[in-house]
């Protein structure tokens, strides 16, 4: 594994703040309680690997090694969090391979996140499951358990596809300021569902210019309408949303767009350069809503 050398930087604009580094040490810069809501997704183990740095928590030893790093970041998004908030989790369970694990099969990825999030003192505040289609996950991921011919061989060695979800975690203690979901009745029937039935896995903003030949596999960005709906539901206008992997910048993108505030922290510069052009971007079309 390659050990780059490590590299801090900053960017800001009207409502937010972009910082380059490592959320294990930067997230410490960050003021007690003063985050009213976070919104991310961290990567899955080894699975999704964006840089060679050692301080990438892709490229950890084992699950072990992960969570040991991950819990640094779990403990200070517990400390800015302001009491009675949520932190906004989007996960994925993972597959074993024979080469790797001696077995195909799956493990629990979801539950360890849960598990470490309530070990910290987060308060388990509930879950959405987001449908995933099978077929383009089967293109995708070259999933043989998803292949129609591993189906019509023998079914035994077939599965349905990896869902992915949200996890709410709460912080202890009394929310202080009200929150007014910018969300009516009928919205909250459809987003109170156990399962988001309509979420693209498209819908995401573009990565191609912040890519790299050292990438050892292709960012995942999360799903924009995914974000929208934790900011909507979980935050007011104004107020501070956090992600401490904030890859190309799609939370603060969102956030912005929904008028309220962002703080973010990438490792790798090339996503967090990308970040700060996305940023701006949202920003000028906020000022151009604003002007008109």
């Amino acid at each position: 594994m390659s050990h780059d050398q490590y590299q801090t930087d900053e960017s800001q604009g009207h409502n937010w703040r972009l910082m380059l580094g490592d959320s294990c040490e930067r997230i410490s810069e960050i003021e007690d309680e003063s985050v009213d809501l976070s919104v991310y997704s961290p990567p899955f183990a080894s699975l999704y690997t964006y840089s060679p740095s050692a301080r990438d928590l892709g490229n950890s030893f084992d699950r072990d090694e992960f969570f040991e790093h991950f819990r640094f970041i779990i403990d200070g998004n517990l400390r800015i969090t302001k009491p009675g908030r949520m932190a906004c989790v989007h996960v994925q369970q993972l597959t074993t391979t024979k080469s790797t694990h001696g077995v195909i099969g799956m493990t629990d990825f979801r539950g360890q996140v849960i598990a470490a999030f309530q070990e910290a003192g987060w308060i388990y505040h509930g879950e959405v499951t987001v449908n995933k289609d099978p077929q383009a996950q089967a293109i995708r991921t070259k999933a043989q358990a998803l292949m129609f011919q591993t189906l019509n061989r023998d079914s035994a060695s077939s599965r349905p596809a990896l869902a992915d979800y949200l996890l709410v975690f709460r912080k202890p203690g009394e929310n202080q300021v009200r929150i007014s979901p910018s969300v009516n009745n009928e919205q909250w029937i459809e987003w109170a569902q156990p399962v988001w039935w309509n979420i693209k896995e498209t819908d995401t903003l573009n990565v191609r210019v912040a890519r790299e030949d050292a990438d050892e596999r292709h960012i995942c960005p999360l799903q924009l309408p995914f974000i929208e709906r934790c900011v909507r539901l979980w935050s007011n206008p104004g107020e501070l949303v956090f992600s401490p992997f904030a890859g190309i910048g799609s939370e603060g993108y969102v956030s912005l767009q929904q008028n309220r505030r962002f703080v973010g922290i990438e490792l790798k510069r090339s996503y967090w350069s990308t970040a700060c052009d996305n940023l701006r971007e949202a920003e000028g079309q906020m000022a151009m809503d604003v002007a008109a």
